[in-house]
């Protein structure tokens, strides 16, 4: 008896009892579903946590100094200078200070808001690859005389001015600053994006906090290959200027992602042998069933070996059966996965599309499932014997 053969007797079998064939697929299409829903949205989260790091920049480093007794620290210059002896590798850098801000426009009594302005040098536009579509973006001679001048973004730009803000007036924590330029938009102008952003010069913004001390600094390697190197290199410069490892912190952007990355992915590892829970049970069910489909069609299988089909024929047949049955499953799972990916996705707001590759892998697991569970009844079924199977009532 030939494959096509066994295959038409699986589907004439399945049909003849539709919910008990169901209801032993149950198990599979809801392991099935499961992982392709749960690998679609890790990918998704991933993507989305790999691209929000890309826009902080894969080439940066930030360094940190916590010595609060301000006797050992990185002086700006020195930074600035360790840049230029390290051009090979060290692209730029700019001193960071952050302030809590409120923010009001100067004259509009009504327009308050709170944020928080950060201060930085003429470099950190470039670093961060920052577009001013109005005005400019902080300078030298900013910097070097502490001007109260500050960039802001489109948000405070329509929230204090209506949109139009350059050469406005803006008072920060009740100091008057003039605005000198604002961003472009890349979000969409809302309180807390991208666009809720307020740079002003980082020597002024030291003398608002009350210290001269910068202990927070932006560096951007050349590109991506040199960032292991320029990292060693700051780590260097800071055992040498501070003395102690406890005191500072070198973090570059790319380690970040490899991190995080390696941390989603043993979540979604975890999340996907839980979900193959779903797969263990289902297969279980097709044997269970498909025992008792033996014990159900013995007389049956009597029959035909008296008529001369052979072990491997009636082994062929109940493992076909049982694969077929794990199949539609599977595509059914497959279905309903990347239905529910696709809902999923849209509610969290990523990209959950599920990949050829899950795909491919989830239909030949719920495959193999249905051939492994069927082996043992159909292994029972063939050594059935003839005459004991044709006298079973």
């Amino acid at each position: 008896m030939g494959i096509g053969k066994c295959f038409t007797m699986a589907l004439s079998s399945i049909l003849s009892s539709k919910m008990r064939s169901f209801l032993t697929m149950l198990g599979i299409i809801i392991g099935i579903m499961a992982v392709i829903v749960l690998v679609s949205l890790m990918n998704g989260l991933t993507g989305q946590v790999t691209d929000t790091f890309q826009e902080m920049g894969t080439t940066s480093i930030n360094v940190m100094v916590m010595d609060r007794s301000a006797t050992r620290e990185l002086e700006p210059d020195e930074a600035f200078e360790f840049v230029d002896e390290n051009k090979d590798y060290i692209s730029n850098v700019s001193p960071t200070v952050s302030t809590s801000a409120e923010l009001k426009a100067s004259g509009y009594d009504d327009t308050i808001t709170a944020s928080s302005a950060t201060g930085v040098a003429e470099t950190y536009a470039e670093m961060k690859q920052l577009n001013v579509t109005q005005g400019r973006f902080i300078q030298y001679i900013d910097v070097d005389r502490e001007q109260r001048v500050c960039v802001i973004g489109t948000y405070e730009a329509q929230e204090l001015f209506g949109g139009n803000a350059v050469g406005e007036q803006i008072k920060i924590n009740g100091q008057l600053f003039k605005v000198v330029g604002v961003l472009e938009e890349t979000e969409d102008s809302t309180s807390g994006s991208a666009d809720d952003v307020v740079y002003i010069p980082y020597t002024t913004a030291a003398k608002m906090n009350g210290t001269s001390t910068i202990s927070s600094y932006l560096f951007t390697a050349v590109d991506e290959d040199s960032v292991t190197t320029a990292t060693a290199l700051l780590e260097d410069l800071l055992l040498r200027k501070i003395g102690d490892e406890d005191y500072y912190t070198v973090t570059d952007m790319l380690s970040m992602i490899d991190s995080m990355t390696e941390m989603l992915d043993l979540m979604e590892t975890i999340l996907v042998a839980i979900a193959g829970i779903s797969l263990l049970v289902g297969g279980i069910g097709i044997m269970n069933i498909m025992l008792v489909s033996v014990t159900e069609r013995t007389r049956e299988i009597g029959i035909r070996k008296s008529l001369g089909a052979r072990q491997i024929h009636i082994m062929s047949q109940f493992v076909i059966e049982a694969g077929v049955i794990s199949c539609i499953g599977g595509v059914i799972g497959i279905i309903l996965g990347i239905i529910f990916s696709a809902i999923g996705g849209s509610l969290l707001d990523i990209n959950a599309a599920p990949s050829v590759g899950a795909i491919a892998i989830s239909f030949t697991i719920s495959a193999g499932i249905g051939v492994a569970f069927g082996f043992l009844p159909a292994k029972k079924a063939a050594k059935l014997n003839p005459i004991d199977a044709l006298r079973y009532d």
